[in-house]
C-alpha cells in the first residue's frame, strides 16, 4: 500500500512510529506537511470530480508537484491549522482516499461543545456541562453544573491548554470575557472532586480498546495531561468502560481514537474525544505497538474496501 501520514513535523514521536510500523510491514509511506499541499477545484469535468492535489518540499519530490496517489491517509492535524488540514483531508475523501478520520469527524472531536452534544445525543454519560452567551445568564448556568468550583474549558484546545478550575464567579467571568475578546467561546463544567485529579486514557481502534493508561495529575494541579506534568501507568479497563470508549468513538465516527474518562460518584464520565492521539506517553506507559496496530487496521480496511469495490482493484 502507499500511506500518506500527514504531519506538520516528521520528528514527531508519533509520526516516526506511525512511518515506521508502515514501513515494517512493507508500505510506502510519505510524510506530507498538511500546509504544503494545495488544492486545485473546478476547470475541466475531470477536476471537478477529483480535485488536483499539488505538495511542495515533499523529499523525492521537486518544488510542487502532483501529489502522487495514495491508497489511504493517517491524518495528524495539529490544532493551528484545523481549518486547513479540514480541507485538505476533505479533498482526499473526494478523491476516494481511505483515512482513519473524516474531516467530518475530526471536526466534532476539536470542538469540545459538538462532541459532548453528540455524545450527549447518544446518551452516553458524560459531565454537567453549560454554555452562556450572556453575562447574566453565568449564575445560573454554574448552579447547573453543581456550582463552585467549576471547570472552565475554551471550546478548542488540546493538551489541557485552554482548561481551568474556577473558584469564584469573577474568575469565570474574567476568563469568558477574555475568551470573548479573542473571538474564542467557553464552557463551564462540573469539577469532579472525587476523580483526585486522575482519568483514564483509552485508545479505540476499530471496535476495539487496543491499549489504556492511567494517568495522576502532578501535585497541585487538576489537569491529568501528560503534558501539564502527570504521570501515567497502565490501566486495564472493565468491559463496561472499553465498550463506553468504543461507543464515544464511534459516535464521532472515528475509526482511531484517543478516548478520555473521569472516574465520579455515579460512574465514568466521559470527558472528550481526540482524533490524532498522541502514541508516545501511551507506547511508554503499556509497551504497546499501537503504531502497528493502526497500520493494520488501515490494511483490513483498505482490503475490506477494495473487495466491495466494483472494477479493477488496486
Amino acid at each position: 500500500m502507499r500511506i500518506g501520514i500527514l504531519s506538520r513535523n516528521p520528528q514527531l514521536f508519533s509520526t516516526r512510529r506511525l512511518a515506521a510500523a508502515a514501513r515494517e510491514r512493507g508500505h510506502a509511506v510519505a510524510i506530507i506537511d498538511t500546509t504544503s499541499v494545495a488544492v486545485h477545484i473546478g476547470g475541466d469535468e475531470r477536476q471537478a470530480r477529483a480535485p488536483q492535489l499539488l505538495v511542495a518540499d515533499v523529499p523525492g519530490l521537486a518544488g510542487a508537484a502532483e501529489l502522487p496517489a495514495l491508497d489511504a491517509i493517517i491524518p495528524r492535524i495539529g490544532t493551528s491549522v484545523t481549518f486547513y488540514g479540514l480541507a485538505v483531508v476533505r479533498q482526499f475523501e473526494t478523491a476516494g482516499v481511505l483515512t482513519t478520520a473524516s474531516s467530518g469527524a475530526i471536526a466534532c472531536s476539536r470542538d469540545k461543545l459538538q462532541s459532548l452534544q453528540v455524545m450527549s445525543q447518544a446518551a452516553l454519560p458524560i459531565p454537567r456541562t453549560a454554555v452562556v452567551a450572556r453575562p447574566e445568564a453565568l449564575f445560573a448556568a454554574v448552579e447547573a453544573v453543581g456550582g463552585l468550583p467549576t471547570v472552565v474549558k475554551l471550546i478548542h484546545g488540546t493538551q489541557g491548554r485552554g482548561v481551568f478550575l474556577a473558584h469564584h464567579f469573577a474568575t469565570i467571568s474574567a476568563i469568558l470575557q477574555k475568551a470573548a475578546e479573542s473571538n474564542r467561546q467557553a464552557i463551564v463544567q462540573e469539577f469532579v472532586a472525587e476523580a483526585g485529579g486522575r482519568d483514564w486514557r483509552l485508545i479505540v481502534i476499530g471496535n476495539r480498546c487496543v491499549a489504556a493508561m492511567v494517568r495522576q495529575a502532578a501535585p497541585g494541579e487538576f489537569r491529568a495531561n501528560l503534558h501539564r506534568g502527570g504521570a501515567a501507568a497502565p490501566f486495564t479497563p472493565d468491559a463496561a468502560t472499553a465498550r463506553l470508549a468504543v461507543a464515544a468513538a464511534q459516535a464521532h465516527g472515528l475509526a482511531v481514537a484517543g478516548v478520555d474518562l473521569l472516574p465520579s460518584g455515579r460512574g465514568n464520565l466521559l470527558l472528550e474525544v481526540n482524533s490524532s492521539p498522541g502514541l508516545e506517553g501511551i507506547e511508554r506507559a503499556t509497551g504497546m505497538d499501537i503504531a502497528g496496530e493502526i497500520v493494520r487496521y488501515v490494511e483490513n480496511a483498505h482490503r475490506q474496501r477494495a473487495a466491495t469495490m466494483p472494477g479493477p482493484r488496486r
